[in-house]
């Protein structure tokens, strides 16, 4: 399968250290199998840091790893209970380790207004049910794919 990563520099060598902490399914390697998500994604990477331009970095992955047991993963189908008590976690976690051992996580990607969300969220101004809701992403569902691990990494083919 072919996967891309928007963003503002073409990457040569995937460093997981450059990753930033506190994402939706924590520190890792974020990826599309959308190519106009990532478009998007790196267009908005390159208004946010001003420098660059967007590029979509395209990788080949066995879909096979995800089943065979070489990887250790977690897929969600949907947005559900479960899926958004995971971001909550991740998101939260201000330690520099992992709150979970997965070398891939794929699910859909959270509304990115997902911070006024968590405050409200932990304020117990909303519900988990309400949270769910409104993390759904404003365009719909759109799956991402992370690879959080070294071990993973080695698996994604520059194309």
């Amino acid at each position: 399968m072919k996967l891309y990563h928007g963003s503002n520099v073409e990457i040569k060598d995937i460093d997981l250290n450059k990753s930033k902490p506190n994402k939706d399914f924590g520190q890792g390697f974020y990826l599309s199998d959308n190519l106009e998500q990532a478009l998007e994604m790196a267009k908005i990477k390159v208004l946010q840091l001003e420098y660059g331009q967007p590029i979509v970095n395209t990788y080949s992955f066995n879909e096979n790893l995800l089943k065979d047991g070489t990887l250790r993963v977690k897929r969600y189908y949907d947005y559900t209970k479960d899926w958004a008590e995971f971001i909550v976690a991740n998101r939260k976690n201000n330690t520099n380790m992992p709150i979970h051992d997965y070398d891939v996580v794929i699910g859909p990607i959270a509304d990115d207004r997902i911070g006024v969300q968590l405050w409200q969220y932990e304020s117990k101004m909303i519900d988990l049910e309400t949270l769910m809701n409104r993390l759904k992403y404003i365009k719909g569902i759109t799956i991402q794919y992370y690879f959080g691990t070294d071990k993973s990494i080695k698996y994604l083919e520059r194309v």
